[in-house]
């Protein structure tokens, strides 16, 4: 998809998102993913040489190889949300060796799913496609539900299926934030040990975070906070959602609260209401980029899957991001429609027109 169909798809209402210029944390101020980005950054960190072998293949594959940009299919939604609920729409990836086959059919960097999927299917594409083992999950069979994140298995384990990372889930802000911001460190670092790049889902999750009829679980100061943790516990990568509002902060510490710490230049020098100035923020709180900034594609939409695929990697790469991943949108379709969205994606961070701004 060449840059004049990508206008198209994404609406004359859309068009602003291709021209904006950020003025709050200017790009010169930014790590940008580019082609040395593992020689530029990773390699100046403690990082080991297999670890930086596994984020070199994971840079270097699918139709993104070489662009220091990302394209991952994630689907972990099989235990996160009930594989009914998230594979009736598609039955064919209740086997996870169709899962596999749309990451490679759809130009992947890499497969991010659970130690069974990957694992029963390793010996056949462990080498074909980087392999993320994903190691907590949250499942929705315990009643009543719970915001918590369990181990699913161990990191030697995401090794000898053949990972080249392994990814986990906390849940900032929760009632068990404490003992996950123990456990996925700790994993994090046996990772590194046996050469594993690190990949961390960094969301929110707690009752309060909602307010006035606002969903601040994705404010651009919450999430931003979240990311610089997650950054700080050494994740190579971080997964976010894209930001929808800001003022978290602001809305918590009212009627006499108090929460967090606040300084009123985030939202007057830092961020804008444009969504590209939202998500810069995300990319300034992962170490201006030195962690790069995955946005998650959200919930299928039907027949707005693909301007919205298209406007959430315009935001995410003109804020200086560096890919998306992109789960329900693709494989809640038939393959070839996956296909497409996941190449459309992909169309958007090789468009030379579409720069960071």
């Amino acid at each position: 998809m060449n840059y004049k169909d990508i206008a198209s798809l994404i609406g004359k209402e859309n068009e602003g998102l291709l021209t904006h210029k950020c003025k709050t944390i200017v790009k010169s101020q930014l790590i940008l993913p580019g082609p040395d980005f593992i020689d530029r950054v990773y390699a100046l960190s403690d990082r080991n040489i297999p670890t930086l072998n596994n984020l070199s293949r994971i840079f270097n594959t699918g139709r993104l190889s070489g662009t220091g940009h990302l394209s991952i299919l994630p689907v972990d939604q099989g235990v996160e949300h009930s594989a009914g609920a998230s594979f009736a729409p598609n039955p064919i990836y209740f086997d996870p060796e169709n899962i596999i086959k749309l990451g490679i059919e759809g130009g992947c960097n890499a497969v991010a799913t659970t130690f069974g999927g990957l694992g029963i299917m390793a010996r056949k594409y462990a080498h074909k496609i980087p392999f993320i083992a994903k190691i907590n999950h949250n499942e929705l069979l315990t009643y009543p539900n719970k915001f918590d994140q369990t181990m699913y298995g161990t990191v030697r384990e995401a090794w000898n299926l053949g990972a080249a990372a392994v990814g986990a889930t906390i849940y900032f802000g929760s009632e068990q934030s404490d003992r996950q911001i123990v456990e996925v460190p700790k994993a994090f670092a046996e990772a590194h040990e046996l050469g594993m790049a690190t990949v961390l889902w960094c969301y929110l999750r707690n009752d309060a975070f909602k307010k006035g009829g606002v969903d601040y679980h994705v404010s651009a100061d919450l999430t931003g906070q979240a990311n610089y943790l997650g950054a700080t516990i050494q994740a190579d990568i971080i997964k976010q959602k894209l930001p929808e509002n800001n003022g978290g902060y602001k809305a918590l510490n009212t009627g006499g609260s108090s929460y967090g710490k606040l300084d009123n230049r985030i939202y007057t020098k830092l961020t804008t209401d444009n969504p590209i100035d939202l998500c810069r923020y995300q990319v300034a709180n992962c170490y201006m980029g030195r962690a790069g900034l995955i946005n998650s594609g959200g919930a299928s939409d039907g027949d707005k899957d693909l301007k919205e695929a298209a406007l959430t990697a315009i935001i995410n790469k003109r804020a200086g991001g560096t890919g998306l991943i992109s789960g329900r949108k693709s494989f809640q379709k038939p393959m070839k429609d996956g296909v497409e969205l996941l190449h459309t994606i992909q169309d958007i961070y090789l468009s030379k027109e579409i720069t960071v701004a």
